[in-house]
């Protein structure tokens, strides 16, 4: 019996799968969440990994991957890349199998891109770590905004090379007085900005460089299980009318201070996107944060409010263009619950209780100045005049 052709190619499809699928780490950003901010999950100026491979807008930071790749075999007097490339080959198809895409790359582009992009970010790292010399021609370095969007670039989900790639690589090429774990260097990369203490991260098993920035930003934050609660709450316009200060402790709501920059919504949404491919996450701080922010920001008034108590910090200038930006970055994002829960739930009992709203309105109209509070004692003394008056008249006429 002649096998029907179709039935050929549909086996020899089947063939072609593997009996388990392999657990990815690596994903496109799904098509609901890039449409609503494209841009947002696209590099600017450094394409890593398979999926940006071979666009043309990047040439010239290839250019400058392969000059750092020659200064790494030069500071290290070797002639040849065949001990990094026999490394690199043994790992080739477990760092496949961490991409969600099939990669159409062939072996020889896929093992040369894997190695001038991993040791472009190792040395990049040492660079700015100033653990090796930097050349007064070097262009990365000298560039305030060419830092900036490398630092952005490295953290977009759609930008990664597997982990154990780049620490294999710095293992590699590491030298005398160096730090052992590459995730020290890294963290320390992009910590830069940021105050706080130190976070000991140098040991944990890193799917990626978004994935150990996560985990450092989520640092000591508690790991309670979030309740199916959806989050539902009153604006910030809302709140201020209905309590002194925007914090919740004791009738206040507190929020740590949120810096908006021009990277701020790209950083957010990648975070997120890791977060929502990975469903099976106890806890999604950022996708959680976001939507707490979205419930508190309905206007450009909400940011004002915000901006007026210290919450957020606004370099964008605009603050319509921070209330759109949390509005949609919550846009297609799945959610069965918050980390925010209890605070949702007291909030809401708080602001329901009508003690509390007439002390609110009682403070706004008429204690929110020195001179409306002076008005409200002067009426209340000559109130207490008048009574007096009133009844020194009575027991006068009584008498």
């Amino acid at each position: 019996m002649v096998q029907d052709h179709v039935s050929i190619h549909i086996e020899n499809m089947l063939h072609g799968m593997p009996d388990t699928s392999p657990k990815h780490s690596i994903f496109r950003v799904h098509h609901q969440l890039r449409q609503v901010n494209e841009k947002a999950y696209e590099p600017v100026i450094l394409a890593i990994g398979p999926y940006h491979y071979g666009n043309g807008k990047f040439k010239f930071m290839e250019e400058q991957k392969l000059r750092y790749l020659q200064q790494l075999l030069n500071r290290r007097q070797e002639g040849s890349v065949d001990r990094y490339v026999l490394i690199l080959r043994e790992l080739e198809q477990q760092a496949r199998n961490c991409y969600a895409e099939t990669i159409d790359l062939s072996q020889e582009k896929f093992l040369a891109m894997m190695l001038i992009d991993g040791c472009f970010i190792v040395e990049l790292f040492r660079k700015y770590n100033l653990m090796i010399p930097t050349k007064e021609d070097d262009l990365l370095m000298k560039s305030d905004r060419l830092r900036y969007y490398l630092r952005r670039d490295l953290l977009l989900l759609e930008n990664q090379l597997p982990f154990f790639v780049l620490s294999k690589l710095y293992d590699l090429t590491i030298g005398q007085g160096e730090p052992h774990e590459f995730s020290g260097i890294a963290i320390k990369h992009f910590k830069f900005g940021r105050k706080g203490p130190d976070r000991n991260l140098t040991m944990g098993n890193w799917e990626h460089l978004l994935h150990l920035y996560h985990a450092w930003r989520t640092y000591g934050l508690p790991q309670k299980s979030p309740p199916p609660y959806m989050p539902v709450m009153p604006s910030a316009i809302e709140l201020k009318r209905r309590l002194v200060d925007i914090k919740f402790e004791n009738g206040t709501l507190e929020i740590p201070v949120l810096r908006v920059h021009d990277d701020t919504e790209s950083k957010y949404r990648n975070l997120i996107a890791y977060e929502q491919h990975f469903q099976s996450r106890v806890i999604n701080y950022f996708t959680d944060y976001v939507t707490f922010m979205d419930c508190l920001i309905n206007s450009s008034n909400d940011v004002k409010v915000l901006r007026d108590a210290g919450i957020i910090e606004n370099y964008l200038g605009d603050d319509e263009v921070v209330a759109q930006m949390f509005n949609k970055m919550c846009d297609n994002i799945i959610s069965s619950g918050s980390y925010y829960s209890d605070i949702f739930q007291n909030l809401n009992v708080h602001c329901k209780k009508k003690r509390n709203v007439w002390m609110a309105k009682l403070r706004r109209e008429y204690f929110h100045s020195p001179w409306a509070f002076l008005s409200v004692v002067a009426a209340i003394v000559l109130l207490l005049l008048t009574a007096t008056q009133t009844v020194y008249t009575v027991l006068s006429y009584t008498k």
